[in-house]
């Protein structure tokens, strides 16, 4: 992945492990928030206030925590006030670029052909990982967040007041339960992937990869009883998933050894991924070619020759009884 010291960019793949070959993620580190007066967020300074036009948001296709960025941006209607740009699925020695390629959508505001040069104009001393999403300010020319999880809940709500559409997927009375299914995900699914491909030893390997499906056979059977993860309607609990459930079968389940069970062996789950893929609009947010191509591709440590399988053929479009 790479990272940045003092401004400087040091591009060596490395996927941080302990001493025991645990994959580590490290935290995002640049929190502010965009709300509707510009005061001051949960984290940050203030200062960035909604305002149609006056943010860019960065993405990377093959990211599931950029597509959430993706996802939240289509369920408000926030196209007309948010433009974005689209880098390249490869990541090699330069990180994330904007490298010519199919689906790629360069940068129009600092005309920068690497992610981490746009780092560098924000703070020319920062240092950290250099990573998508990237929410930027126009006006400052600076980051405002990198972190999925705040964007989403900016975009959930910032925006109302201006035109966003309708709709609440954190409302008031069930945030602890959210939260509560978004920390269980998040530490055994979103990132258990991810701990389970990067582990460097055997229990590291173990460790992840079981929890992983004891978890997925948990929502498996909470999906048996209700339509979505808090009850009859979707919220950002579903859609933290859900990116994660999309790449599953297209590259967990091979390139990361996540082999135990797919998706689609999962009845309820398997339905409730394709129900989700087919709410308008969040078709067009997903890009196969990208999300096959960045994996298999950029983790040489793991794909030595960067072969791309030619499978599976997934329908995300059959239909859904549930």
């Amino acid at each position: 992945m790479g990272r940045m010291v003092d401004g400087v960019w040091y591009g060596k793949e490395d996927f941080p492990t302990d001493t025991g070959g645990h994959y580590t993620r490290p935290d995002s580190v640049l929190r502010h928030w965009i709300t509707p007066d510009g005061s001051p967020g949960p984290t940050g300074a203030g200062g960035f206030a909604a305002e149609p036009g006056r943010y860019h948001l960065y993405i990377a296709r093959a990211c599931p925590w950029a597509h959430r960025a993706m996802i939240f941006r289509a369920l408000k209607g926030l196209e007309g006030m948010i433009d974005y740009s689209v880098t390249h699925w490869l990541m090699a020695e330069d990180g994330w670029t904007f490298n010519p390629g199919p689906g790629v959508i360069p940068d129009p505001n600092e005309g920068v052909s690497k992610l981490h040069e746009l780092y560098m104009r924000s703070n020319a001393t920062y240092s950290g990982r250099v990573t998508v999403p990237v929410l930027w300010d126009k006006r400052t020319r600076q980051i405002v967040n990198n972190e999925t999880a705040d964007i989403i809940r900016m975009f959930n709500s910032a925006f109302d007041a201006l035109g966003a559409r309708e709709g609440d997927y954190y409302p008031q009375e069930l945030r602890a339960e959210i939260d509560a299914v978004n920390d269980r995900v998040y530490q055994t699914v979103n990132n258990g992937v991810y701990r389970a491909g990067f582990a460097v030893t055997q229990s590291a390997y173990e460790e992840a990869v079981g929890p992983l499906f004891e978890t997925l056979d948990w929502l498996e059977d909470r999906l048996s009883r209700q339509p979505y993860l808090l009850g009859d309607r979707p919220t950002e609990a579903d859609w933290r998933l859900w990116t994660t459930l999309l790449r599953f079968d297209l590259v967990y389940v091979g390139h990361f050894k996540c082999n135990v069970r797919r998706i689609v062996d999962y009845p309820h789950l398997w339905a409730y991924t394709r129900a989700l893929y087919q709410t308008p609009g969040i078709a067009g947010t997903v890009d196969v070619f990208h999300i096959k191509h960045h994996y298999y591709e950029s983790h040489r440590g793991i794909n030595p020759r960067g072969i791309v399988p030619a499978g599976p053929d997934i329908d995300f479009d059959a239909p859904v009884a549930r």
